[in-house]
């Protein structure tokens, strides 16, 4: 019985991990903006509280993971910053590179929050607030559309 609880705990974390993994996210700032620059691609910055914020964890579920949202990551550059509450879950130096992005970037603390930037760091436009009550990733996936259309 153990080795069946574990064996499906063990299939449980791996989708968990393998739909975040699909996405390629980066977690370093300055990477980010030489791959923008690279690629010639924008940066998609996600500012998210996970062990903490649902209307994060909701907008992962309705918008990140989704298939459409995949086609679109091929078009940019994915920055996560995340500010969680238990310490066990980034470094304490990447909890402050992180700290130090929202107070330039995300100076009103909203959460969930994505900024489109350009290579340079430079504010494309900005999507924040998710409602955990009607659940419509809409507005998102429009916003994603316009700035890889106007990039």
């Amino acid at each position: 019985m153990k080795k069946v609880v574990l064996f499906l705990l063990l299939i449980l974390t791996t989708v968990i991990y393998s739909q975040e993994d699909e996405l390629h996210w980066l977690t370093d700032f300055e990477t980010a903006k030489q791959v923008s620059e690279d690629t010639k691609k924008p940066i998609l910055m996600y500012f998210t509280g996970s062990d903490w914020c649902a209307p994060c964890i909701m907008l992962q579920e309705d918008f990140f993971y989704t298939e459409k949202f995949k086609q679109q990551s091929q078009h940019i550059v994915l920055l996560k910053v995340d500010i969680p509450r238990r310490t066990d879950i980034i470094s304490e130096e990447q909890l402050k590179a992180n700290k130090k992005l929202l107070g330039k970037y995300n100076k009103q603390g909203g959460f969930p929050n994505i900024i489109a930037l350009n290579h340079k760091g430079k504010v494309l436009g900005t999507q924040g607030s998710y409602s955990s009550s009607l659940r419509d990733p809409s507005r998102y996936f429009s916003f994603v559309t316009m700035i890889i259309d106007n990039y």
